[in-house]
């Protein structure tokens, strides 16, 4: 159905979620964060309460694993939800329910996580995470990189239709008065991963970022 990556860059101070799906509108369900706080990518059977309600528990600078056991715990639904979870360290978490249609699962890594369900099968979430990983340069593109890696990997089992990103950097949002960095959807298009890296080309070219 589904697969993103969440993660964050030491550098940049930039965090956030990147996610491609055979559904409408994948931007508006799955991608939630905070600057100086923390991304989450709640998906399968999402439950979209688990967006800010883990952000807030970050904010209190839970650990981050024990801010996913309290999202999980807290769910009767828990066997078909997934969720990553990267804070502004570094850290992560990740949780794939039971239920989750095959192939279903995620892999961690240093500032990252990658988690998909629907998939063609396990090498979908491990190109994601070799290409974020072998990529150069600033934090979405290497984020789209690892979406185009996935996708060329069999991505989601029954297509594609949406794709988005979702970067929160602190002061950095329009005109310096927010910090939604760059927020970019494509919700219903034949090959929306390109769509969405022509997107990112055209946010830079406009704002100089």
């Amino acid at each position: 159905m589904t697969f993103s990556i969440v993660a964050f860059d030491p550098k940049t101070d930039e965090i956030g979620v990147a996610v491609a799906t055979k559904n409408l509108a994948v931007g508006s369900v799955v991608p939630w964060a905070r600057a100086k706080i923390g991304a989450i990518a709640t998906q399968a059977s999402a439950n979209v309460d688990f967006g800010p309600e883990g952000l807030s528990l970050l904010e209190t600078k839970i650990n981050v694993k024990d801010v996913l056991v309290t999202l999980i715990n807290s769910d009767a639904g828990r066997d078909h939800r997934q969720v990553g979870i990267v804070n502004s360290s570094g850290e992560t978490s990740a949780y794939t329910g039971k239920s989750c249609v095959p192939w279903a699962g995620h892999l961690e890594g240093e500032h990252y996580s990658c988690q998909g369900n629907m998939l063609t099968g396990e090498r979908v979430v491990r190109s994601l995470a070799e290409a974020f990983e072998a990529t150069s340069g600033l934090l979405p593109e290497r984020m789209i990189a690892g979406l185009e890696s996935a996708e060329a990997a069999g991505g989601d089992k029954r297509g594609k239709q949406s794709a988005a990103i979702y970067i929160a950097k602190i002061d950095s949002g329009w005109e310096g008065k927010s910090d939604r960095y760059i927020d970019l959807r494509v919700d219903d298009h034949i090959d929306p991963i390109p769509e969405l890296k022509k997107l990112l080309f055209l946010h830079r070219k406009q704002h100089g970022v």
